[in-house]
């Protein structure tokens, strides 16, 4: 036999519904298949239930699959019943799996028999094929009307009883025969017009299923018949729809073309169903005796389902709770009883009656209230309440307001007036809060699926509701928040070996296992992490943020993940060292308190000063050496960025002579490294302070270099000058004990020649000195630190991102900066005042015509993209602007005229000198102290000159010679003689010019005033009115806080020239 059937096609000729019980007659082994005829091709089988059902299933012509059933169920033509769909799916069984199917019995050996049976009684469930059938039935239609009505019970509810009409016609007065014949697929004589019969006459898909459910009811009436407690002899035409199957009939008669509703006498087309209030009015006034009426209308017109969670009104069904249902009919029994629709409520009772019973009401119907009763009502405080649970992993959540005894749940409101006046102000925070947190909303309250929505509420949201409502949570959501008894840490503890440190995370309260899972959510940014026991630990904490933080920058980040304890070389821990003591996070034992105490103040490790500098050394520089000794104690590097003339020199001797017998001992000296002007200073001040120490100076010509490099075993203290430095670099290619770097701003450039040459030396210990660590930008202090402890800071790019305070916090134990107002009280007083000049007349010309020159060309570059590349020239245009101003001879050949800046600066220098002043002036432009130096020798007056052709020693010997009392003038270049002299014997400074950088300007000033100097100091700058060295010295103040910024933290941003600024000089 060929019947072509699958999974689907048998889903398509007998339904989803048949399939299923099919599907179960098949499971339970209810299929006998008695015979078929594979000529014929016809089957046919039993199918085993309360009754044997008999089923043939034969193929047509065209392919079509069409059966036959004993049951009533085949009264639908458009699917068969689920005996069919059992035979069905058993065939396609024996057919995918190969089993023979039973031939008539004469063909068919007993064993045979047997056999099949067997394969059926043990039978799989079907496999699937692929073809597709279709089937027709010609039988007439009948349209059916069911009519429902409801009867009274004696409790005073009511029941729903249904009738039938076939053909929409016939009224079946005998529906219980009628049911029987239907199912047995017998005729049924419904009058003398018409007889239905069931070889004939089918129903519509929907009607049979109402018919069907009918029939189950039939069968089952005997069991609730007791039960129904109707008024009226029960009617032959009507049953009883059971309150366990109204749902499933109510879904089913939705689906009925033809459907009545009978209430009192009035038919009603078609099922209405709401889940609205009932249209009732209640109604309270004021009454003329003091008391209160209540109204109500539309009672009388509602008939109670109560068994059914039903009333109707007008033909449409309302959905009520089980308990509205049973208070709908006492009330009306209480109007019935009372023969009139309203009743008094006296005065005295009203505000309990509002209690009590108007909020039941209005979840009967409408509720309206006069305005005067409000005025007798005490309005009660609003109390919130917020239930909290878990459920199946959703939060849930039921939110109350509670007014006395009312309570009123927000999401269930239909907008009736209050009885009381409500805290909507109170009410509208509360529910604009719930809103903005994603739950989804019933009608019965509030429910979250998303565990990180989840965590927001319980963390964020919670904490901000519980001054507006009182929470109850169950022990399912206390569980979901974590409470940690302590803080989470980072212990730190110092290893025997001196030079480490080692660091383990700690959360009290969290096994070991699962720290690498906090941290791994730590790294990943996310706000909370998800513990073993279903626990939401926040790490929104303050110490969590630290600890992140801590991870982020100590660059052990990936041994922290792993959750094990790290051990880090101490130097690479000092950059966290001034952190190490703030914050909650990091527990210290007893060792590494003792090392960060050190740091902070160095006193604390007891250095002595070598006895021959004691007498000599003020506090302050015993405390520098103190510093000195404590950084490499601990083997760190450091800048000693004193102001200047306050003994850095002297400090930096001090420190030698305290590791001399090292020295001596390794054979290791130390390197000094200085610009060249100060070379010969340094050996100076050793021989004046430490005599004994074996120094000597690398220069001369190269073989005199080479010479002393060779036996530098046999001295102390090494000095050299960065050119030399530069051209010997091999040379210095073996250890030395300590690295000083003299002026280390000379190195602020790391990218030059300079900067990658001190960066080889091998020295165990490093100390920049510099009275100016930052100039311009901090690019430069990281510069220094990349020599003396590259340690320290990130690479540069990194450093670039980080925050100015940052930066502060990690050099501050690595830098000592001391100013003289600080400690030296005994200095005399410095006065700096600002000279004008207005430019005279042919100068101005000039100046004019070269602004106006500049500004043409310089719009042409001002964009972000040019103005790098075009800055070089701008900035020499400036220039030319600037030499105009001292004096336009410096680069207009063959100029007569004069420079009102010069004249002014002849009769200042006049008026000096008749005082007795001793003057320094500087300038940077080496030509325009020539033209000084002319006018001088033309008036015959002496003078001392220095620049940067000058050699060292005479530097010196010149410098001896001014602050032994020879000469009362020296002209000076402001970059050759800014640094690392010592001319305590002048009184007044003159800076002739304006230099970007006041720094620079402040260190040529601070050839007078520092340490030895008596007199007060006199500093007069020169400025020419009107021009762009007026706009430079606003520049310059903008500047003058850039070293405090970050040695000693402010708030005020790195100025550098910008193209605001150039707009700004040029007044663009």
């Amino acid at each position: 036999m060929s019947f072509t059937l699958n999974k689907s096609i048998i889903k398509e000729v007998c339904g989803e519904t048949s399939y299923k019980r099919g599907e179960a007659y098949y499971k339970a082994n209810k299929v006998i298949v008695n015979h078929y005829d594979e000529t014929k091709e016809i089957c046919e089988a039993t199918v085993k239930g309360n009754e044997d059902f008999h089923v043939t299933v034969e193929k047509a012509k065209k392919g079509d699959v069409v059966a036959r059933c004993s049951c009533p169920s085949l009264a639908s033509f458009q699917t068969y019943c689920q005996h069919v769909a059992a035979v069905l799916i058993q065939i396609n069984y024996n057919q995918q799996t190969g089993v023979m199917l039973p031939a008539s019995s004469e063909n068919m050996s007993g064993n045979d028999q047997l056999t099949s049976g067997m394969f059926q009684l043990f039978a799989d469930k079907p496999l699937k094929p692929k073809s597709k059938q279709h089937r027709f039935d010609t039988r007439e239609i009948l349209d059916v009307a069911f009519i429902c009505s409801p009867v009274a019970t004696k409790s005073g509810g009511a029941l729903l009883g249904i009738q039938l009409k076939l053909a929409k016609t016939y009224f079946i007065n005998h529906i219980r025969e009628f049911l029987s014949k239907v199912e047995k697929r017998e005729t049924f004589h419904c009058s003398n017009e018409f007889t239905y019969t069931p070889d004939v006459h089918s129903f519509r898909q929907e009607t049979d299923a109402v018919i069907q459910q009918l029939i189950k009811m039939y069968h089952n009436e005997k069991m609730y018949e007791d039960a129904l407690e109707v008024h009226a002899k029960q009617d032959e035409s009507m049953i009883f729809i059971p309150p366990a199957s109204w749902k499933d009939m109510l879904s089913s008669l939705s689906k009925v073309e033809y459907v009545q509703l009978k209430q009192n006498e009035q038919q009603f087309q078609g099922l209405q169903i709401s889940n609205g209030l009932l249209p009732l009015h209640f109604e309270f006034t004021k009454g003329n005796n003091g008391g209160f009426t209540l109204h109500i209308d539309g009672l009388n017109r509602v008939q109670v389902m109560e068994m059914y969670n039903n009333a109707l009104y007008d033909g449409k069904l309302y959905h009520l709770p089980m308990e509205d249902c049973m208070r709908l009919i006492e009330l009306q029994k209480m109007m019935s009883r009372s023969n009139s629709n309203q009743f008094y409520i006296p005065e005295s009772k009203m505000e309990h009656f509002v209690a009590k019973v108007v909020p039941g009401l209005m979840k009967l119907g409408t509720v309206r209230i006069d305005e005067v009763i409000s005025d007798c009502v005490e309005t009660p405080s609003l109390k919130a309440k917020l239930y909290l649970d878990r459920v199946k992993n959703r939060l849930l959540a039921g939110l109350e307001f509670h007014y006395g005894n009312v309570m009123i749940n927000p999401l269930e409101e239909d907008g009736q007036p209050s009885v009381f006046n409500r805290d909507e102000k109170k009410e509208k925070e509360i529910l604009d809060i719930m809103s903005e947190s994603a739950f989804a909303k019933t009608e019965g309250g509030y429910f979250m699926h998303n565990e990180e929505a989840e965590y927001n509420f319980l963390y964020h949201v919670v904490p901000s509701l519980k001054g507006l409502v009182d929470i109850y949570a169950t022990t399912a959501i206390k569980l979901r928040i974590h409470k940690g008894d302590t803080a989470p840490l980072i212990r730190v503890r110092r290893k025997e070996r001196i030079d480490w440190l080692s660091f383990r995370f700690d959360i009290k309260g969290i096994p070991e296992a699962e720290i690498k899972g906090v941290l791994v959510a730590l790294e990943e940014k996310r706000k909370y992490y998800r513990l073993a026991n279903g626990s939401l630990l926040s790490l929104e904490s303050k110490e969590f943020n630290e600890i992140n933080q801590f991870v982020k920058e100590s660059g052990i980040r990936k041994e922290f993940l792993h959750g094990e304890e790290v051990n880090v070389p101490l130097i690479r821990s000092v950059k966290w060292m001034n952190g190490l003591h703030e914050g909650n996070v990091l527990s210290l034992d007893e060792s590494v308190q003792d090392l960060v105490e050190s740091i902070q103040n160095p006193k604390k490790l007891k250095f002595t000063v070598p006895q021959t500098l004691h007498a000599v050394m003020r506090e302050y520089q015993v405390y520098g050496f103190e510093w000195m000794k404590t950084l490499a104690y601990y083997r760190f590097g450091g800048i000693l960025a004193d102001d200047m003339g306050l003994g850095k020199t002297l400090q930096s001797i001090a420190y030698m002579d305290s590791v001399l017998p090292e020295i001596r001992e390794k054979k290791i000296p130390i390197l000094v490294v200085s610009p060249s002007s100060l070379v010969y200073n340094w050996f100076s001040e050793l021989k004046k302070f430490a005599p004994h120490i074996r120094a000597v100076i690398a220069d001369g010509h190269q073989t005199e270099r080479r010479k002393i490099l060779k036996d530098i075993v046999e001295f102390d203290v090494v000095i050299t000058s960065y050119p030399l430095l530069r051209r010997d670099i091999r040379s210095y290619a073996r250890p030395f004990h300590t690295l000083f770097l003299d002026e280390a701003q000379a190195f602020k450039n790391p990218t030059t020649q300079t900067a990658k040459a001190v960066k080889t030396i091998q020295a165990e210990y490093r100390f920049g000195l510099t009275g100016t660590p930052v100039e311009n930008s901090l690019e430069e202090l990281w510069s220094i630190f990349h020599v003396v402890f590259p340690e320290l800071l990130p690479g540069r790019k990194e450093f670039g991102d980080l925050r100015r305070k940052d930066i502060a916090k990690r050099v501050k134990p690595f830098v000592l900066r001391r100013l003289k107002e600080d400690v030296l009280q005994e200095l005399p007083d410095k006065i700096e005042h600002l000279q004008s000049s207005e430019l005279l007349p042919d100068q101005k010309r000039l100046y004019a015509a070269y602004l106006a020159k500049l500004r043409e060309e310089t719009l042409k570059h001002l964009d972000k993209d040019t103005l790098r590349k075009n800055k070089i020239r701008i900035l020499a245009g400036l220039t030319r602007l600037r030499q105009i101003c001292n004096h336009p001879a410096l680069f207009v050949d063959d100029y007569k005229g004069s420079s009102a800046k010069f004249e002014q600066l002849l009769e200042i220098l006049e008026e000096c000198r008749s005082t007795g002043k001793r003057i320094l002036i500087f300038s940077q432009f080496t030509k325009m102290l020539s033209i000084i130096g002319r006018e001088l020798n033309r008036q015959a007056i002496p003078y001392f000159y220095l620049d940067g052709s000058t050699p060292s020693q005479e530097r010196v010997e010149l410098c001896n010679r001014f602050n032994e009392g020879e000469g009362d003038l020296f002209l000076i270049s402001l970059k050759a003689g800014g640094t690392g002299l010592n001319l305590t014997g002048a009184d007044t400074v003159i800076l002739y010019d304006l230099w970007w950088n006041p720094a620079v300007e402040q260190q040529a000033a601070d050839r007078a005033y520092r340490m030895g100097q008596k007199n007060t100091v006199q500093v007069i700058k020169l400025v020419a009115h009107g021009t762009i060295e007026e706009k430079m010295h606003e520049l310059q103040e903008s500047k003058k806080n850039l070293i405090a910024e970050v040695i000693e933290p402010g708030e005020e941003k790195l100025s550098s020239i910008t193209e605001e600024e150039i707009r700004d000089i040029l007044m663009i």
